[in-house]
């Protein structure tokens, strides 16, 4: 190739390069170099966030990073993404239509948590025809909260058995971020849950079922498969997501998850 010819090429390449479309905003981030977590699979099923029955057993649990508090909001980098996915259950029903797919992670213990969960719940309302909302407890293995998250992700997950998670979320929140109510044993939770409407016995009944067995010992694989270093963290379609850090504010995470939207890749396996 001559050299003029050969400048002219590089040179236009190097111009594509440079106007590559940039990340929607800095609350944004970008396409990892490997999917995160169920990669083209619904997250989890009976209920609306139970692990898939079909799993034969319990996942195993990978250590997430460092052993220490997850932050509510803090500087810390994104993780390295994860060598693998884990494999998952397909799931069927009227969500499998929607075209988009929004994975939060939070801590019922979490200030930041706490403040996203009314923004949240009125964003995926507004997007209730094309974005699957989807919540998993945080279970950072290790950290010094751990079990008191573990008793936390089980009184979630008992709740979605009942059905009352979208009953019943901002008022968990409000007991013990605001209340300071010890929910982290079966009779407290299962008190709580009868002073709030619920029948004691099947919420005891649920809180030892097999499903929400199975979905406890899931939670900390999906944390670290997910990368997950600050509370709350959504992730939109795999590759992209939005925290407080990232977006500058808990109060500027619901527009961070529209630009994530917008630019996101349908998950093209529903």
């Amino acid at each position: 190739m001559k050299p003029l010819l050969r400048t002219t090429v590089l040179i236009a390449v190097a111009g594509g390069l440079i106007a590559a479309p940039a990340a929607a905003a800095n609350a944004v981030s970008a396409r990892p170099s490997a999917p995160h977590g169920l990669t083209g699979k619904q997250l989890l099923t009976p209920g609306r966030y139970l692990a898939g029955a079909q799993q034969t057993g319990p996942a195993k649990q990978h250590g997430s990073a460092p052993g220490t508090r997850p932050v509510d909001a803090g500087s810390q980098a994104p993780a390295a993404a994860p060598q693998s996915p884990p494999t998952g259950t397909q799931a069927a029903g009227p969500q499998a239509i929607r075209l988009h797919e929004a994975v939060e992670f939070f801590w019922y213990n979490c200030l930041h948590s706490a403040a996203l969960e009314a923004p949240l719940t009125r964003w995926a309302a507004q997007h209730q025809s094309d974005v699957t909302l989807r919540r998993i407890p945080a279970i950072w293995v290790g950290s010094p909260d751990e079990a008191e998250q573990r008793a936390h992700a089980r009184l979630f997950y008992t709740l979605d058995r009942l059905g009352e998670v979208d009953r019943q979320q901002a008022a968990v929140f409000r007991a013990v971020r605001d209340d300071g109510v010890d929910l982290t044993t079966e009779q407290r939770a299962a008190d709580w849950a009868a002073a709030h409407g619920m029948d004691a016995a099947k919420f005891r009944a649920a809180y030892h079922s097999a499903e929400v067995d199975r979905a406890v010992d899931q939670a900390p694989r999906l944390f670290a498969d997910y990368q997950v270093n600050e509370l709350p963290t959504v992730v939109v379609d795999h590759d992209g997501r939005t925290s407080p850090t990232r977006a500058g504010g808990v109060e500027n995470m619901p527009a961070a998850l529209d630009r994530l939207v917008a630019v996101g890749s349908p998950n093209r396996a529903r």
